[in-house]
């Protein structure tokens, strides 16, 4: 259900095409709420179909033109009310974890391999995230409310990069003895 208030998060803080919305949240929510394309324009249509968001109005009429949305006062209340919602966290899940339970039944040639594959992966994207804090989030930056909560998300981010970057670590050391 959360892809929806991703949306509307990200119209409120710009009206945006689907396009528009698809490449911002390669650079902002997709770091830890991904979405297709496709995704994202079916649920712009349900959103719309709900009385949530609105198309704006061209400013030129021309065929093929880009529909940009925004929110109505229905879509903020709808974020409004699940931004105050209690969620419980959900279990974690992971493909290599499992794989790597699987392995320890059917063996495990190659694992190391995937190891490493992911710790470089980890790596590149805490050096991502951390760039991005200081190129965005400077002590300067993180006077306003808003800004410190966006701030919190990517710390986040680096610390569960950081996480993964030391559990992986660990487990290739673990693997070699």
């Amino acid at each position: 259900m959360s892809l929806p208030h991703a949306i509307l998060t990200a119209l409120l803080e710009k009206p945006s095409s689907g396009l528009e919305l698809t490449r911002r949240f390669d650079k902002s929510i997709g770091y830890f709420w991904s979405a297709t394309h496709q995704q994202i324009y079916r649920e712009l249509g349900k959103l719309e179909q709900a009385g949530h968001i609105r198309a704006l109005p061209a400013r030129s009429p021309a065929r093929g033109q880009k529909k940009e949305y925004e929110v109505l006062p229905a879509g903020r209340a709808e974020l409004t009310d699940w931004v105050a919602r209690t969620e419980d966290p959900k279990p974690l899940r992971s493909a290599l974890l499992l794989r790597m339970r699987a392995a320890a039944v059917v063996g495990a040639p190659g694992m190391a391999d995937e190891l490493s594959r992911h710790l470089d992966l980890h790596r590149g994207q805490l050096e991502e995230y951390l760039d991005i804090e200081a190129r965005d989030f400077p002590p300067a930056r993180r006077e306003s409310e808003p800004d410190r909560l966006r701030h919190l998300v990517l710390r986040g981010g680096i610390d569960l990069e950081r996480f993964w970057v030391e559990w992986l670590t660990h487990a290739l050391a673990e693997l070699e003895r």
